[in-house]
Order: structure tokens, then sequence, then C-alpha cells
């Protein structure tokens, strides 16, 4: 079992074999569009899985996509915008080792991955400048917009809010110093990530890694 850790992302996955659960959820074979993670989730794989998959960054797959899903949902027919998908599968059924797979994956998604203009400017913004640790009030300077309109965005693309996705990024970042960092002390790793204190870091690690930062 793995935890697929949050990260506002969205993925399409390629189930060509083997038992695959998300959580409760069990995963049949195909091409499965995933919703976009707004906590980790575990995930158990038979020994004879064999998966692959594309990973978006935050608000991608909508744009590419044009749906959300809310919960793992196999694909009954290509996207009007990716069309593809289905030959895809069978093509990666097809290879016979990872390489292969890889290079089946990386051929189709130059042919039909445009990402320029996919995300609308003041959106993109805004996730380059959470990126950065803008705090939302300095961001709707940053932008030039108000803050209802990024929340609309935000809602509209990512299904979720502005703070939200901050939360996010916030338990992500301490999480990933944590694992480069395995002596640290949690209690000076909760201020530099701006958690009010060790307890508030381990309630929102909780809440959406679904681990301790012990645990990590």
């Amino acid at each position: 079992m793995k935890l697929l850790h949050s990260e506002a992302c969205s993925s399409i996955w390629f189930n060509l074999a083997g038992n695959v659960t998300i959580g409760d959820t069990a995963i049949p074979e195909g091409v499965i569009l995933l919703p976009v993670e707004k906590v980790s989730e575990n995930v158990s794989l038979s020994p004879k899985s064999q998966l692959a998959g594309i990973r978006f960054q935050p608000a991608i797959g909508y744009g590419l996509i044009g749906q959300h899903f809310d919960q793992p949902t196999a694909l009954t027919a290509d996207p009007a915008h990716l069309p593809g998908l289905s030959q895809l599968y069978s093509n990666l059924k097809s290879d016979h080792d990872n390489v292969s797979r890889v290079n089946t994956l990386q051929r189709w998604l130059s042919r039909h991955f445009r990402l320029t203009k996919t995300l609308p400017g003041p959106l993109k913004q805004a996730l380059d400048s959470f990126n950065e640790t803008t705090t939302p009030g300095a961001l709707n300077e940053q932008i030039g917009v108000s803050q209802r309109h990024v929340e609309r965005l935000f809602k509209h693309w990512m299904e979720m809010t502005p703070k939200q996705y901050q939360r996010i990024l916030r338990v992500k970042r301490a999480l990933d110093y944590i694992r480069e960092h395995s002596r640290v002390n949690l209690a000076e790793v909760a201020h530099q990530f701006g958690f009010s204190d060790q307890a508030h870091m381990t309630r929102e690690f909780r809440a959406i890694a679904r681990i301790t930062p012990g645990q990590v």
C-alpha cells in the first residue's frame, strides 16, 4: 500500500492489469479519470498490477479535459478536448516493459498537449504566487484583480478556495522538508512553515496528508 499525497493535482490513470484500489474504491481496468486531490489517499496494488498515468499540475487537468470528477471515473468516450486516450490505452497495453510505456506516453503527450494559454492569466499568476508563498492579501495587489474574482477562478478550475489550496501547499512543503531532514525539531518546522504551533501542524497533517509529522 502506498500513500498518494494531496498536491491539488488531478490525474489520468491507465489500469493495464491487476487489482488497484484508491481508498475503498476498486479501480477497473481501463482509462480512469481521477478528481482533484484535496486529501491524501491510500493506493493498494496487487502483485501483478500494471499501472501507468499522467499527473497534471493544479488546474491543468480541467483546462485540458473541461470537466471535474468527484470520484475515480472510468472513461467511456474520449473527451472532446483530449482525443486519443482510448488508443493510448491500447498502445500501453501492447508495450512489454515500463521503458516502452514511458516512451509511448511521451510521444502521445508531445502530440496532444498544448499548455500555452491553458489557464486564465490571473489564475496562473495566482498559482505562481502561491508557489512563492505569497499571502492572499499580497496576492490581490500583485495580480491586479479582486479577491472575489480569484476565489471564483479557483472554485471553477480547481473546486477549492485559494485558502484551501494554500493549506495543501503548506502541508506539502512541511512534509517534504521533514523527509529531507529526518532529525528536525517539529516545533521549529511548525514555526518555519507558518503553522500557529506544533499541534496546529499535526492537525493539518492529519486532515490533509492523513499522517502525522512524526510518521513522515
